[in-house]
């Protein structure tokens, strides 16, 4: 039994979509970001970054992991699935999804940030992130124009930049014009898994797409999770 501590973001449907896709049992906790749970004492015990997602692997001793990248190797590597043991196959599917981790993680939670979240546009620092949004999806649509997926067959590689690439929309950042890029989105949105990781927890993102009233309510009220200050302040 595994149990996924987790919240509806693109980092914590990635291991939700993995758990449905490995079959794996699980038990869900959803965490209140707004009312900083992740940054109580009992979670910075399993997590000491204070951050979503976390799993616990009952069956190995309550071994906890964090970071959903290391979470997604774990499950992979666990299983014997998602992943190719052999060295190539391997690295290729690990440097698809460190391609999603250092690049399309960051920019795209940039853009949100600066596009979505902050009380002013501040437009050189929207149009830095989505462009660098925009250019990842190039390196993407590139790569899909000859392959059907990220590192040979069906990945975690696939599966971690799927749940960004996805919420395209919440960045600003439109994808029409990349018909490979979205070929393997609308492919990979119709895996029954997948559309059971993707509400585990369900996600108000997904419910105001194309709303702009719901839209500008969401982006208030995540705009209080917005640590500006709080690396200079201390803490976790």
């Amino acid at each position: 039994m595994i149990d996924l501590y987790t919240a509806a973001t693109p980092n914590g449907h990635k291991i939700s979509i993995a758990l449905e896709e490995l079959s794996l049992d699980y038990t869900m906790r959803v965490l209140d970001l707004a009312q900083r749970e992740q940054k109580e004492p009992w979670f910075l015990q399993i997590n000491p970054n204070g951050r979503i997602p976390v799993i616990i692997d009952r069956a190995e001793d309550n071994f906890a992991v964090f970071e959903s990248g290391a979470i997604l190797i774990y499950l992979a590597e666990k299983t014997g699935r998602l992943m190719p043991e052999d060295a190539k196959g391997r690295s290729r599917v690990l440097q698809w999804l460190m391609f999603q981790m250092g690049g399309i993680g960051p920019m795209m939670g940039q853009a949100n940030i600066f596009y979505r979240y902050f009380p002013e546009k501040i437009q050189p620092a929207i149009d830095r992130y989505q462009g660098e949004c925009r250019r990842l999806f190039r390196v993407l649509d590139g790569h899909l124009a000859h392959n059907e997926f990220l590192a040979g067959e069906y990945s975690i590689a696939d599966i971690a930049n799927w749940a960004w690439v996805r919420t395209h929309n919440w960045s600003g950042v439109e994808i029409d014009d990349l018909p490979h890029l979205t070929r393997w989105r609308n492919q990979i949105r119709e895996r029954p898994a997948v559309q059971r990781g993707i509400v585990r927890p369900p996600s108000s993102m997904d419910e105001s797409a194309g709303d702009s009233e719901k839209e500008k309510r969401l982006a208030e009220s995540v705009r209080g999770m917005v640590e500006t200050g709080q690396s200079r302040d201390g803490g976790s």
